[in-house]
């Protein structure tokens, strides 16, 4: 093996793998590397080096880098190469904001008449993400986020909405690494725990709150890191932002006649 391929000492052989196309296997190898910051934002990709680690052809290696393109997650250019793409603020003040107005609006729906299955499902994931925070589990932390918020929609039980929240989660994963941190778990766990108070008592417009609350947090100490590491970021923010991060600017009122 090249210098260069060892460089992906973190990738895996796909070519043995039995599971899905050979293409699919390179996208999710080459995906899971660059949401789990293996490759941070900005790497120069080198095509050969990848298809000797993956023990794949170049085809598929194109193929997986042209679809991870589609997710904003590479750049290609044909002139300077493929790269790891720079966290855009943009993109995720507005995958926030997508996810801050359906969330909040499924709590509320829910807590009009949560369903007690829904709710011990909800109290149990609250005690392992406790667990697992005091523990120092960021993996283990990391699945329990993503559990609560499942369990949430699905119990709303609309695909669409649910459908769409997913496809905003996927466009934040890099930024959820980025922030991992016990500290950042603690305040997670805080932020979900007033969200599920909220909910046994069967007040949606605290819950909502308490959800915006959460959202709006994560934003504001992404911004914070932008401060500290501009050379991961695509573009920049206005500072100082501090409450409702993810707020629509209002509209001018007009003036009286």
């Amino acid at each position: 093996m090249n210098v260069k391929a060892e460089s992906y000492a973190f990738l895996g052989d796909v070519s043995a793998s039995a599971r899905g196309g050979t293409t699919a296997r390179v996208v999710g190898a080459l995906r899971e590397a660059i949401v789990s910051l293996e490759l941070p934002p900005g790497t120069q990709l080198d095509k050969n080096a990848l298809c000797e680690r993956l023990g794949v052809s170049r085809f598929p290696v194109s193929e997986a880098l042209s679809r991870l393109q589609a997710e904003g997650l590479v750049e290609i250019r044909p002139q300077s190469g493929t790269t790891v793409s720079l966290i855009r603020l943009g993109d995720v003040r507005e995958n926030l904001f997508m996810r801050r107005a359906l969330e909040a609006e499924a709590v509320r729906s829910l807590a009009r008449d949560l369903a007690p299955d829904v709710l011990a499902a909800l109290q149990r994931n609250i005690r392992y993400q406790k667990a697992a925070a005091g523990a120092g589990d960021p993996v283990g932390f990391h699945k329990l986020d993503l559990e609560f918020h499942e369990i949430i929609f699905s119990a709303l039980g609309f695909p669409r909405a649910r459908a769409a929240v997913e496809s905003a989660r996927l466009g934040l994963d890099r930024i959820r690494r980025l922030l991992a941190s016990k500290r950042r778990h603690k305040l997670t766990y805080d932020e979900h725990a007033r969200i599920v108070a909220a909910l046994e008592k069967g007040d949606g417009d605290t819950a909502a709150t308490a959800m915006i609350d959460h959202l709006d947090a994560v934003m504001e100490e992404l911004l914070s890191l932008a401060e500290k590491q501009p050379e991961i970021f695509a573009d920049r923010a206005a500072r100082p932002v501090r409450r409702a991060a993810l707020a629509a600017k209002p509209q001018a009122k007009k003036r009286g006649k």
